[in-house]
């Protein structure tokens, strides 16, 4: 057996490595066969090691590394197929809609070669009342506004402001929500 390094590099103690491990174990339990609503919040809250609004609904298969920084609030829905990196932490405000297919990605690594292995966080925030659509990608250090519109297949790597569109690679501004009258 060689003694060369593996270019893995665990960032972080023990502890946190066996935090990573226990959800990974409960997230494949919750992703194994049919749950009721009320048993995908029960795993959420084992996960997250946090309450669960009755109102939040999450749609397995749902992956996630790192639940003791995620937090959904009242309302959130959370689509088939999504993938939260969470180390850096990653805040779901209330009535914020995110589709099937959604990569949230807290988890970064440096430009640089030689420190490449390493792994950078910064925390990623969806707004209350947003919207993500499908299969778009929101990555570390992002704050989607409250309203705002990420477009489907967007790459978000900068700040959404609040009530605006945003959409492509990388996201930019489309334009300004309309407010219409019912």
């Amino acid at each position: 057996m060689s003694d060369k390094p593996t270019g893995k590099d665990y960032v972080g103690s023990d502890e946190l490595y066996a935090d990573v491990q226990r959800c990974m174990k409960l997230v494949a339990e919750m992703n194994t066969g049919y749950h009721t609503e009320a048993e995908v919040r029960g795993y959420l809250r084992q996960i997250t090691g946090s309450e669960i609004d009755e109102t939040v609904r999450v749609f397995p298969p749902f992956n996630i590394n790192y639940g003791n920084k995620t937090t959904f609030g009242k309302g959130s829905f959370v689509n088939f197929g999504c993938t939260f990196l969470a180390l850096g932490g990653i805040t779901i405000e209330e009535g914020a809609f995110i589709a099937p297919h959604c990569v949230l990605s807290t988890e970064y690594h440096p430009e640089n070669p030689e420190t490449r292995h390493s792994l950078l966080t910064k925390p990623v925030i969806i707004g209350r009342n947003a919207w993500i659509g499908a299969n778009a990608t929101i990555l570390a250090g992002v704050t989607v506004g409250e309203n705002a519109i990420v477009a489907a297949g967007a790459v978000v790597n900068r700040d959404v402001p609040a009530n605006t569109i945003v959409g492509g690679v990388p996201a930019k501004v489309i334009r300004q929500i309309k407010k219409e009258t019912i």
